[in-house]
């Protein structure tokens, strides 16, 4: 019998426990008065195609030199931006995926992320979109993450623990989130679900990296007895 998506949750929640995600550095913004939420868009912008461990150290570049919130990083110096986020690689597409986005918030959001996030969910993922290098799970983070909105994020380890527990046949992006979505809302309310979604999707990530890994530790993985591909 296929393991429901809310029994993996449960399972994979009282394994691991509470993931607290997105982790930012919200000591740092209440010393430069800036939002924690940027971090959260920089950081998913600056993940693509790299580990985080890349990621945290270009944050810490530009947190070094104070520049980590909308107002600077839109006047900064793409040159300099390129260097200071050198260690997540691919900087020079980042740097003007970055800088982009803070002129944009700048320009028509003031730099104010609630006049940017308290819209129609759609609204706002079609706006993220038509952004030059912004793909649905950048977007998804984004609003999920950083915006707090009930949206799930489906990414390479998602469609990886699709494939092995035969949860969907079709593991088109779109296919697998509505899955995902349709099954949590059937035992959560809607009020619950960004946390829901948050904590389902770390917990997937986290067990990908730790047992479900291309070559997986199958033998210490809390889901081994509901997964095909152990057997």
């Amino acid at each position: 019998m296929r393991i429901s998506v809310d029994k993996i949750y449960k399972i994979l929640l009282n394994y691991f426990g509470n993931l607290n995600w997105w982790p930012v550095d919200k000591k740092y913004h209440e010393k430069n008065n800036s939002d924690f939420r940027f971090e959260v868009i920089v950081g998913a912008i600056l993940t693509q195609n790299t580990a985080w461990s890349n990621v945290e150290k270009a944050l810490n570049n530009l947190k070094s030199k104070n520049f980590l919130d909308i107002k600077n990083i839109s006047e900064l110096k793409i040159n300099e931006l390129k260097d200071l986020i050198k260690p997540s690689g691919f900087y020079n597409q980042k740097a003007k995926r970055l800088k982009n986005m803070a002129l944009y918030l700048k320009n028509n959001y003031r730099g104010n992320l609630n006049d940017f996030f308290n819209r129609n969910m759609s609204v706002i993922r079609d706006e993220l979109l038509s952004s030059d290098g912004i793909g649905p799970e950048t977007a998804d983070s984004i609003l999920l993450y950083a915006g707090g909105l009930s949206i799930f994020v489906v990414d390479a380890y998602t469609k990886r623990i699709c494939e092995r527990l035969k949860l969907k046949g079709n593991i088109s992006y779109t296919e697998i989130q509505k899955y995902f979505e349709s099954e949590l809302t059937k035992f959560y309310k809607k009020k619950e679900l960004a946390k829901v979604y948050n904590e389902m999707h770390a917990l997937i990530v986290f067990l990908a990296k730790t047992y479900c890994k291309k070559n997986p530790v199958c033998v210490e993985c809390p889901l081994k007895n509901y997964c095909s591909f152990k057997k």
